[in-house]
């Protein structure tokens, strides 16, 4: 006779730090599955009542009472289900990446995470101790293993579990988004499920916080094959049905298979989400950007107002003598079609009494790249002076090509509090573009003529992108190769590169590396963003070559 066992997937978006809002919810959602659902197992993600990452709030003094009593509110609570809570457990020896299994108003089991990963953006063994046992108990007949996020990564927490005798593994995770992980994570179940010769349930973390965005897409498999797939980037409770023999032995039978998101869809659902949540977990009222009739501004734009609604953003166009009547129609069409608060304020006078009063300073200097900052400068002014009085967050517009060579003035187009593109390639911002004209129901939301146009800084008489750095199909994959996957000039030379284009780019990379240490935060989208995941010295002596 077999018995059916239902886990409730709780793929939730908590906020960092709010251990009292994060345990409410817990015990909210938790009630909400046993009494509506019918869910006799409520499987929460890794450090939900922290949310993650929790970074240096884990030195903080006062976590362990904190922790202890959001416990004890849960087990108060007197859940009838087992819940599967992550949580920080601080010990005498340190703090370890723990989750509880409780039942009732009883904490029944526990296990501490026992592979930290410290890569990336991940630097876990900065706070805690490694565990180094399993954790398998019965529930419902059968015998059920659980761990936590990195330990599915590493095949030892897997092989204790089956050493154990473990029917089942539930796997709890903070697992953020980049391009092709969620592939990735599907390739790597089904690998462990067939090794184990058991289930596996993975629930996953989802919402943005700061530049990392988790994309849920919790799933499961059986028999080394993937039976059920969560959406991505949905907060909810999703049910998994789970059918246990008289033996003990379990089965995930075929059940929801959510639609895959192409890249273009994934990357872009990911940019809205991380947008929202920075700016509403922050508490900003809305947002402001530049729009300058460019196609970095219009996509930024689209993203805002996809993340937040039209009625949240508003976009000022800044013309000056060089601004072409294209890039003020393009604007102004663009932020009509999508209804945000729009408005034109020209930077021609407050150019004029900043060189006015630099007259002195600059008296037999030629006019250079200086005069083109101050531009951008006095852009930057107007949008934080609108940020401060109005409490908007304003939105830079830069993408990763630019960023990577420093094609961006600090102080000026730099100024905001974070980057919509700042891990997008300009390749990708074309295609980000078209793809978010291609769901706009009829409605074209980026104008044609700003995806078809030359890019251009329009800060100087005729100026195109291309006049200062090469062409962007080249750029991109040179960055690729030197960015993310770290090669050298040599290296990237001897794949058909010209040797003028790769000393070029690499040596801009390096230059601009103190820019970047001054940039806003933004979402990461690949494995190696600017940020947490890359750390190069500034001041450093080390030559291009091998």
């Amino acid at each position: 006779m077999t018995t059916r066992f239902k886990i409730t997937m709780a793929q939730l978006d908590f906020l960092v730090g709010d251990i009292d809002g994060n345990t409410d919810k817990i015990i909210r959602v938790a009630r909400r599955a046993s009494e509506e659902l019918g869910a006799d197992m409520v499987v929460f993600p890794e450090l939900a009542i922290t949310g993650y990452p929790p970074e240096d709030l884990l030195l903080r003094p006062s976590l362990k009472p904190r922790i202890t009593k959001a416990l004890d509110r849960i087990c108060v609570a007197d859940i009838d289900a087992y819940l599967v809570v992550g949580y920080p457990e601080t010990t005498a020896e340190g703090v370890y990446n723990a989750l509880a299994v409780l039942r009732g108003s009883k904490v029944i089991a526990g296990y501490r995470k026992q592979c930290l990963p410290n890569y990336q953006v991940f630097d876990e063994r900065r706070y805690f101790r490694a565990g180094s046992q399993p954790c398998v108990i019965d529930i419902a007949g059968a015998r059920m293993a659980f761990t936590v996020c990195e330990d599915l990564w590493e095949p030892e927490p897997a092989r204790q579990a089956k050493e154990a005798g473990a029917h089942l593994l539930v796997n709890i995770n903070a697992s953020p988004f980049h391009m092709r992980k969620l592939q990735e994570r599907q390739e790597l179940l089904q690998q462990r499920s067939r090794e184990g010769g058991f289930p596996v349930v993975y629930v996953n973390l989802v919402g943005g916080q700061d530049e990392l965005v988790f994309d849920g897409g919790s799933m499961a498999a059986s028999q080394g094959e993937l039976n059920c797939l969560i959406p991505q980037f949905q907060e909810g409770l999703f049910p998994l049905d789970i059918e246990i023999a008289e033996h003990g032995s379990c089965e995930i039978p075929r059940q929801a298979m959510a639609e895959t998101l192409d890249l273009e869809a994934q990357v872009y659902e990911a940019l809205v989400m991380g947008v929202r949540d920075y700016v509403e977990k922050n508490r900003f009222k809305g947002v402001v950007l530049g729009l300058s009739g460019g196609i970095d501004s219009a996509l930024s734009l689209a993203i805002a107002a996809d993340a937040l609604g039209s009625a949240k953003v508003q976009a000022v166009m800044m013309p000056f003598a060089y601004t072409s009547q294209l890039s003020l129609d393009c604007a102004q069409q663009q932020a009509q079609s999508l209804g945000v608060n729009y408005q034109v304020i020209a930077i021609n006078e407050i150019y004029d009494s900043f060189t006015a009063a630099l007259k002195d300073e600059f008296a037999g200097l030629e006019s250079d790249v200086t005069e083109q900052n101050i531009q951008a400068r006095a852009r930057g002014v107007l949008l934080m002076a609108i940020s401060n009085k109005k409490g908007l967050l304003v939105l830079t517009t830069g993408n990763k090509s630019e960023i990577a060579v420093g094609y961006s003035t600090l102080y000026g187009d730099m100024a905001g509090g974070f980057d919509v593109l700042k891990d997008v390639s300009k390749t990708l911002v074309y295609r980000l573009a078209r793809f978010r004209n291609s769901i706009g129901a009829g409605k074209t939301v980026i104008p044609a003529e700003v995806i078809d146009r030359a890019p251009s800084a329009e800060l100087a008489p005729g100026q195109v992108d291309q006049d200062s750095l090469p062409d962007y199909d080249t750029l991109d994959e040179i960055l690729e190769l030197y960015v993310e996957q770290d090669q050298s000039a040599k290296a990237i030379m001897n794949k058909g590169y010209t040797e003028a284009d790769v000393k070029r780019v690499l040596r801009l990379v390096d230059l601009n590396e103190y820019k970047r240490r001054q940039s806003p935060v933004g979402v990461r989208l690949t494995q190696r963003g600017f940020g947490r995941d890359r750390r190069y010295p500034i001041t450093n002596g080390w030559p291009l070559g091998e």
